[in-house]
């Protein structure tokens, strides 16, 4: 689940995203406060809409948000109470981290993609496939786990690419937002001393 709130542009309303649902034709169920976005296909929950979200938890800034479990705890109780039984999850975090290619090959049905395996923690490696250029077996960089937002509003979820199944993104600063970025294709470089699974911070991670 991805939690988002933009006061300024959407209004005091809390988006929780199940799934990337631009391609899925949807329709709404509203009850007080709470609507279900839901797939007309199959009934699925994709998304929720909370409104008057400020007046129910405590929240600040706007784009991705971690509600903490007692914020997600309160808000399946207001869900219960209006009428839902589907329940919110607390967020994991972080969903923007150090990873490292620890092997790579090329794609079967691409001249340009490869199947990277990224250790993105001491106990975990995940498959991303990608098309930097400049990625390599050995490269540190930053990855986003499925559940990230990027600066672009792009969400992340678990997919596939030309068939094969892909768990993250590995970042470009473009991508990233970060200042000076430049305007080259390539995912962002890191020291080879970067502590694998570390959150990202710009100013840890980036010098412009």
């Amino acid at each position: 689940m991805i939690f988002a709130y933009n006061k300024a542009q959407v209004g005091d309303v809390l988006m929780v995203l199940l799934e990337d649902k631009k391609d899925i034709k949807r329709a709404v169920e509203r009850k007080g406060d709470f609507a279900r976005v839901y797939a007309l296909e199959d009934g699925r929950t994709v998304a929720w809409n909370i409104f008057e979200a400020s007046q129910k938890i405590a929240l600040e800034g706007q784009g991705q948000v971690f509600p903490s479990a007692a914020d997600i705890t309160h808000l399946n109780a207001l869900l219960d109470e209006a009428g839902f039984r589907e329940r919110l999850e607390v967020p994991v975090y972080p969903v923007f981290v150090v990873g490292e290619i620890k092997e790579m090959v090329a794609h079967p049905d691409s001249d340009h993609l490869n199947i990277c395996q990224v250790q993105v923690a001491q106990d975990r490696v995940i498959q991303i496939v990608a098309g930097a250029p400049n990625a390599a077996v050995g490269l540190k960089t930053i990855v986003a786990l499925p559940g990230a937002m990027m600066p672009s509003g792009a969400l992340i979820f678990q997919g596939q690419l030309r068939g094969v199944a892909s768990y993250g993104m590995m970042c470009s600063p473009r991508e990233l937002a970060l200042p000076n970025a430049p305007q080259k294709r390539g995912i962002i470089e890191l020291a080879a001393d970067a502590p694998v699974g570390q959150a990202f911070a710009a100013s840890k991670h980036w010098q412009a």
